[in-house]
């Protein structure tokens, strides 16, 4: 019995001597916990799996093109093309993963025509997911944009605002902290559902035909990684997609 011990022992050390140890930023809600879920079944196909934790939106990106780590899964295709283009980073995006839809929020009023003029609304402040809200505001008739195609609007691309609402940007992460304070936000639904909040409880939000999909991304130079390759065949694998529907009901959409 001791002989069979210490070969166990043995082999388990040899595997994970010679175990792919690959580095993936990810923000805490979902895309920590979906990479959690995918560590075991990756390590079966001899990737060790660091996942290394972000609670903000750029810092993941800055990691990932100084080499700290080789991928990371948290953002959309716009929110890295941005940062490539405002940066000179070289990141590409792999495979589209998951929607974590933006929603409109209020614990001051029941509903949007409750909402009073003047009332003052939070919106994410990183580029990308400020032009994406206002699109959002847009497509339910709240305001009315110049072109609600342009990925880059602004509040002076508002040509129509018959509340006359007032807007502040707010580190996306801060939203449902200030949601108190104020009369209504446009919140990520990753850091809604971290401060136990539900989609079903926002007046409308994104589906999952979203043009702003989260993505594996990685440098340009390490985008054929072979474990990199592997982590993508296991995140679009059904059992992470069996994952996701069961583990947040809706509240984040595994990609269409």
């Amino acid at each position: 019995m001791k002989i069979i011990k210490m070969l166990t022992l043995f082999f388990t050390f040899t595997l994970s001597a010679f175990a792919g140890n690959l580095k993936v930023g990810a923000t805490p809600v979902p895309a920590a916990e979906i990479l959690e879920f995918a560590k075991p079944i990756l390590a079966k196909e001899g990737v060790n799996l660091i996942i290394q934790s972000f609670t903000d939106y750029v810092t993941p990106d800055i990691s990932l093109n100084e080499g700290s780590s080789d991928a990371n899964l948290y953002q959309h295709k716009p929110f890295l093309e941005k940062i490539n283009k405002d940066r000179g980073f070289k990141l590409v995006a792999i495979e589209p993963i998951y929607v974590v839809p933006l929603g409109f929020y209020s614990k001051k009023y029941k509903s949007v025509a409750d909402i009073k003029n003047g009332s003052l609304i939070a919106l994410p402040n990183d580029p990308t997911n400020y032009s994406r809200a206002l699109i959002l505001l847009h497509d339910n008739g709240v305001i009315k944009l110049k072109d609600p195609t342009n990925l880059d609007s602004t509040e002076f691309d508002i040509i129509e605002n018959p509340k006359k609402l007032k807007f502040k940007q707010v580190e996306a992460a801060m939203l449902p902290k200030v949601l108190d304070g104020i009369d209504a936000a446009v919140i990520n639904a990753n850091y809604a559902l971290q401060a136990g909040m539900s989609l079903k409880q926002a007046f409308f939000h994104e589906n999952g035909k979203s043009i702003y999909t989260n993505v594996l991304a990685s440098r340009e130079d390490n985008q054929n990684n072979p474990d990199i390759v592997k982590l993508k065949k296991v995140l679009l694998s059904p059992e992470i997609k069996e994952f996701i529907l069961k583990k947040y009901k809706g509240e984040i959409i595994p990609a269409q």
